[in-house]
């Protein structure tokens, strides 16, 4: 069973390597010993937007009174949501099973590891053994939620985001144990659901990577959404009883009914034969790999969450893209990290690309930064979402786009015209000469590039 490129792993990462090798004439076989999509279709990305977009229905009901809509008392049927959740994945799994059978990619499904430099060892549910060889081999293992046993771990009651997606019921009294972007997302998911919910946070702020003025104001927004954010701070110790109670640093005790441990996650790097080949791990036990994802063995690539870069399913895809090219003589531009967008599927959303201010900064960047509120954009105002804000950041002289940044309504949709003008250095002359649809959300990237000129028309 010999192949063009071997690749383990088929979420967002092998999969669409996958699919373009097959594209580009490789013949292609895939290791998964779960499902295709990984943890992003899985257990991640999809089915919590399933969650995120029933939430911000169940928010658009509640204010249904204010646009002059009479409706009765609503109802949550959790299961029937569960089940819709669970129809999406579903389908959007079998669209890629589809695209395997179109490009001709044989699917291999079980446990595999290296056990040569061109050969992978694959463990089947019947018990068999089989032995793929590749000319390539590209490792794409993904990672899984980070634990630390002392919080007392359980997947009953103290849980991670994959048990979260599953839970039989909604939690009365939900506390999250990590301020992240997962602890985040599921705190806008389960208050708008009705939970009370307390967000543990052991750094300064909530959302501690991003632009602090994003910080600061998704802070503001959860608080008054009710939901009770404890920064800088550690939980020390989790007693269940009737109840579980959290202790933390600062002496204070948190009552909740369900934990949710999201402080990261793990990567995949054990048990898929590495250390069988020597091939170079870093301090994090991540694998290194050069721009094209080359690791130190010849011939073996990695690509996605094992790499130690960002996190995120669309540079799995990309860095699988970029290796697919590289091992098939094409030209791709290698990931730049700079150039990468990142949303945030809060209430509301938030979404970045590139420096904030601080890093700009630290970099030797003489800085400017602008900044339009959504408070003054006509659809935000018929929309009724108007909160947030689009900031800029800029080399003060040239006017060189160094970063966006944006909370507000439909900021994962607007970042697209922000990473267009940051990676191809429109500059802000790109954005104010381009003409923006009245009226539109887009409008408060028009008017955040004409404060930088101090021209703005709106404020």
């Amino acid at each position: 069973m010999h192949y063009d490129i071997v690749i383990l792993g088929g979420g967002p990462g092998g999969y669409v390597a996958a699919i373009r090798a097959a594209q580009w004439g490789a013949r292609v076989a895939v290791v998964e010993k779960e499902e295709l999509g990984g943890t992003c279709l899985n257990r991640g990305c999809i089915p919590t937007k399933v969650f995120t977009a029933a939430a911000g229905r169940m928010a658009q009901l509640k204010e249904a009174a204010d646009w002059g809509l009479e409706t009765g008392p609503v109802q949550i049927q959790w299961e029937k949501i569960l089940n819709r959740k669970n129809q999406v994945v579903a389908r959007l799994v079998k669209g890629i099973h589809f695209l395997f059978k179109k490009n001709k990619i044989t699917l291999v499904k079980g446990t595999g590891r290296l056990t040569g430099t061109n050969q992978v060892t694959v463990n089947t549910p019947e018990g068999e053994e089989l032995v793929l060889t590749g000319q390539n081999i590209i490792l794409a293992t993904g990672s899984e939620p980070a634990l630390i046993t002392d919080l007392g771990y359980d997947g009953q009651r103290v849980i991670t985001s994959n048990e979260a997606l599953n839970l039989m019921e909604i939690p009365r009294r939900l506390a999250i144990i990590g301020g992240g972007v997962i602890g985040c997302e599921f705190a806008s998911i389960f208050r708008e659901m009705g939970s009370e919910v307390t967000v543990i946070e052991a750094m300064k702020s909530i959302l501690p990577t991003v632009d602090p003025e994003i910080s600061r104001q998704l802070g503001v927004i959860f608080r008054k959404a009710g939901i009770s954010v404890k920064a800088g701070v550690k939980v020390e110790q989790v007693e269940k009883g009737e109840e579980i109670t959290l202790t933390l640093s600062n002496g204070e005790k948190v009552a909740a009914d369900l934990v949710l441990i999201s402080i990261g996650r793990q990567l995949n790097t054990r048990g898929i034969g590495l250390e069988n080949l020597g091939v170079a791990l870093g301090e994090r036990g991540e694998v290194l790999v050069d721009e094209y994802g080359c690791t130190s063995v010849p011939g073996i690539y990695a690509i996605g969450d094992i790499t130690g870069k960002l996190q995120l399913a669309h540079v799995a895809s990309y860095q699988g893209l970029v290796a697919v090219a590289h091992i098939l003589g094409k030209e791709l531009p290698p990931l730049k990290v700079e150039e990468v967008p990142a949303c945030i599927f809060t209430r509301p959303e938030i979404a970045t690309v590139g420096l904030t201010a601080l890093e700009a900064e630290a970099r030797g960047y003489k800085v400017k930064t602008a900044k339009f509120p959504f408070m003054a954009i006509g659809k935000a105002q018929a929309m009724g979402e108007t909160e947030g804000f689009v900031k800029i950041v800029i080399e003060a002289e040239s006017g060189e786009i160094l970063g966006w940044h944006i909370i507000g309504p439909h900021a994962s949709d607007l970042i697209a015209e922000g990473t267009l003008a940051l990676v191809n250095r429109l500059g802000l002359a790109g954005i104010t000469r381009t003409v923006h649809a009245h009226p539109t959300l887009a409008e408060a990237m028009l008017e955040a590039a004409e404060v930088a000129h101090d021209l703005a028309i709106h404020i």
